[in-house]
């Protein structure tokens, strides 16, 4: 059963899923991590919360407030139906930013853990002896938290690889289309098609563990 396309659908399309958020993670986790990094502003504290939110609100709401965000009547919805003459909703794009919502703050907290990690004194070094603030991030913050940023990318992979709540009232979980394993087993459950729903559990455990693996390996 598991070479068939039955089993092989959802697994094929949340791996195609997760690498999609996990890299628009990975580059707004970045981009986020550096422009808070570098200012200071009344009410950061309060935006820097707002970014870790989706980390402790229940599925629900995140999947609630991307449907207002996403939906026909919402501003990126809209704005994708003028572009692709298409609703957003239901589809795998849709379930692509549910799942960078719910990764993000992974990504962006271990960022900002790795640039915190870093002697000031480095960076101050680099400034004196002429290197543009460009240089300082490309030459000398970003090879130095590159641990932090490969665990942060390996974790927002694995979480975007799971999501499931915010996924199934965004996009459903319409085979072939937008049905992802989390989503899968959920259906297979519902239908009891127990044989069908292990598959899916023992694959998401196999890759969900070798990733952590992964990451242990790489900061040891």
């Amino acid at each position: 059963m598991i070479f068939t396309s039955e089993f092989l659908q959802p697994v094929r399309l949340s791996l195609q899923i997760a690498i999609a958020a996990s890299i628009i993670a990975l580059v707004a986790g970045i981009t986020c991590a550096r422009l808070m990094g570098k200012r200071q502003f009344p009410g950061k504290l309060v935006v820097e919360t707002a970014l870790m939110l989706p980390l402790v609100l229940p599925p629900s709401v995140v999947g609630f407030g991307l449907l207002v965000l996403l939906g026909r009547q919402g501003p990126v919805g809209q704005a994708f139906e003028w572009l692709f003459n298409q609703p957003l909703v239901f589809t795998r794009w849709a379930a692509v930013a549910a799942a960078v919502v719910v990764a993000f703050p992974l990504m962006y907290q271990s960022v900002k853990a790795g640039f915190t990690s870093i002697d000031r004194d480095v960076i101050a070094a680099a400034r004196s002896d002429g290197a543009s603030e460009r240089q300082v991030f490309v030459h000398i913050i970003l090879p130095l938290s590159v641990k932090f940023i490969v665990s942060g990318w390996v974790l927002s992979f694995a979480r975007a690889l799971g999501e499931f709540g915010a996924t199934l009232m965004v996009a459903g979980s319409i085979p072939g289309k937008t049905q992802t394993i989390a989503t899968a087993i959920y259906v297979a459950v519902e239908t009891n098609d127990m044989l069908l729903a292990s598959l899916w559990v023992g694959a998401t455990i196999v890759i969900s563990f070798l990733l952590l693996l992964l990451v242990h390996a790489y900061r040891g």
